[in-house]
């Protein structure tokens, strides 16, 4: 269990975060046209799993459209932004936002996802979603960088992120 804090108040998490160096579970989410993608189609590719509770929030907003800023920039590497948010809700703020260089995911009809990485919240005012989150993951999906955001109000360490990947 992982403790993180919405406004100073605690929340926990279901299980731990995997440990840098280990590798990452696959996954299976929803991309926002309806299609399943998993960890497989993203085979010798680097990636950022970009975690938050909902795109309906500013803090997470911020963070698909930083990330959609920053991955221009990267080579061989996906950004994949996960939440609960349904792919319709997903859908409209890439059209409203014009998001384009990353890929938004629904971990909705993944509960195993929440799971293996450690990242549903379990109690507190937002139970039921992901805490926010960064994992980098090399072309082996092994874990190279990892940052759970203490307060969700909080963005999370873009630079640091970035800087994973530039070793």
């Amino acid at each position: 269990m992982e403790t993180v804090y919405l406004n100073g108040t605690p929340c926990h998490t279901y299980g731990k975060m995997p440990e840098i160096g280990s590798k990452a579970p696959c996954y299976t989410l929803v991309d926002k046209d309806l299609k399943e993608i998993s960890c497989m189609d993203f085979l010798d590719k680097r990636v950022v799993l970009n975690i938050f509770p909902s795109v309906d929030t500013s803090v997470c907003a911020a963070s698909v459209r930083r990330f959609n800023v920053e991955a221009a920039g990267l080579d061989n590497t996906s950004v994949i932004c996960v939440s609960m948010d349904l792919p319709f809700a997903l859908s409209r703020f890439c059209a409203a936002n014009d998001i384009e260089n990353v890929v938004v995911a629904s971990a909705f009809r993944s509960p195993m996802f929440a799971q293996k990485f450690g990242l549903q919240m379990v109690d507190g005012p937002l139970a039921g979603l992901l805490a926010r989150a960064i994992i980098v993951l090399d072309e082996d999906r092994k874990i190279i960088y990892s940052q759970l955001v203490d307060e969700i109000t909080h963005e999370p360490d873009y630079e640091a992120a970035i800087a994973a990947l530039k070793k």
